[in-house]
């Protein structure tokens, strides 16, 4: 286990707002929301929470790659290093013999009367309608599991649990989320739960995630946690999103330029989020692999035909499908000739333009991480209504 982090770097401006420390009056004194972040991949839900009033103090992932690119974009964006460090490797570390480290830490954090959140989203594949779908007893399936056990046994003041929304639909899985909600309850948590879909948030991308967040009752007090504001940040809503007049499928031309339809919101847009974030000049603007055959297939792809499994070319004027890369999955630049640049899949996961990716990251990597990460939009908009929840408990 390593020893703790303290080097920090100075606060920066991020896109849009500046990092700044914030304090909830909690039982009439100051509250610090203080965060310990497990799978953390490469860092999207963590920016979410450190851009909306919560410190990152503790991150977990376990996966080396994710692990360096999640210190390089912090270094790049100028944030401060987490307190208690960095840790690559295996959640369960700290279910079995490893725990005193983070208790430890946990005691620390809370000296000056800080609250402690656990957030995390873990791998899904195991839960996921389009991945393996074995359910609890696949190894990603297991990893949920021991989340869960680490609430229980760490008790942090209040955590999110994100994953996809296979654990909610699908029946088989579904009785094993509502186990996890009832264990976590049984030792004193408050849970609510919701099924989001990130473009309610702004997020140019349709992409359905399970939300449960969870309070202790002591804490939670005489507050109803039906009160809990899901919709709060929201900026759309799902079923007027989908009934708009969004185009369809146009022939494929090499370089060609269009103007936005009238009647959609433009901000949903792929080419909107292309232009915001200025992809062709991001340093991973040129990051996308080069096809050693099947150049003319792709040629015959229509502009927004997304009917097949592999092989999707996005329509710039219409949001995309789940930014997702596995499973021989392939996404298409709407008007060129060539897959999708990481900045281009950064932009669909509405991050800000100066979050970048490490260079000598491997393309597979970027894009599994890229994939795997909760949209910036939506972990800022959840964060916001945790923070928010917390400041009026009675």
């Amino acid at each position: 286990m390593p020893a703790p982090s303290t080097k920090t770097f100075p606060s920066a401006l991020l896109c849009l707002q500046s990092v700044t420390r914030y304090s909830i009056s909690f039982s009439s004194s100051l509250v610090t929301l203080k965060i310990f972040s497990f799978f953390s991949g490469s860092g999207f839900l963590d920016l979410g929470f450190e851009t909306n009033g919560f410190d990152i103090e503790f991150v977990n992932e376990f996966y080396p790659a994710f692990m360096n690119a999640y210190k390089y974009s912090r270094k790049k964006m100028g944030l401060r290093e987490p307190k208690y460090g960095y840790f690559t490797g295996d959640i369960n570390e700290f279910l079995c013999g490893q725990e005193k480290e983070l208790q430890e830490w946990m005691t620390d954090a809370r000296k000056d009367g800080s609250l402690i959140g656990f957030i995390g989203g873990p791998p899904c594949p195991d839960f996921s309608i389009a991945g393996k779908n074995r359910g609890r007893e696949g190894d990603n399936g297991k990893l949920s599991l021991s989340y869960v056990n680490l609430i229980i046994k760490m008790k942090p003041d209040f955590f999110l649990f994100e994953n996809v929304k296979g654990l909610w639909k699908t029946a088989r899985h579904r009785a094993f989320y509502d186990e996890l909600k009832t264990n976590i309850q049984a030792v004193g948590y408050i849970t609510t739960d919701r099924l989001t879909n990130a473009l309610e948030y702004g997020v140019p991308q349709d992409r359905d995630r399970i939300l449960l967040f969870g309070i202790q009752a002591d804490i939670l007090g005489n507050t109803d946690i039906s009160k809990f504001p899901w919709s709060k940040y929201q900026k759309y809503e799902l079923e007027k999103i989908k009934i708009l007049p969004w185009p369809t499928t146009n022939n494929f031309v090499n370089g060609s330029v269009t103007s936005c339809p009238q009647g959609i919101p433009e901000e949903l847009t792929v080419e909107y989020w292309f232009k915001k974030n200025n992809v062709t000049n991001h340093p991973n603007g040129r990051d996308h692999f080069i096809p050693r055959s099947g150049l003319v297939r792709m040629q015959t792809v229509d502009e927004g035909d997304v009917s097949k499994k592999s092989y999707k070319r996005l329509h710039r004027w219409r949001y995309s499908p789940t930014v997702a890369y596995g499973n021989n999955e392939v996404h298409l630049h709407p008007y060129k000739e060539r897959r999708i640049s990481a900045a281009e899949a950064l932009a669909l996961q509405s991050l800000p333009k100066n979050f970048e990716l490490p260079p000598e990251m491997t393309l597979t990597d970027k894009f599994k991480t890229i994939g795997n990460g909760v949209p910036y939009l939506l972990s800022s908009g959840i964060a916001k209504t945790i923070f928010d929840f917390m400041e009026v408990l009675e």
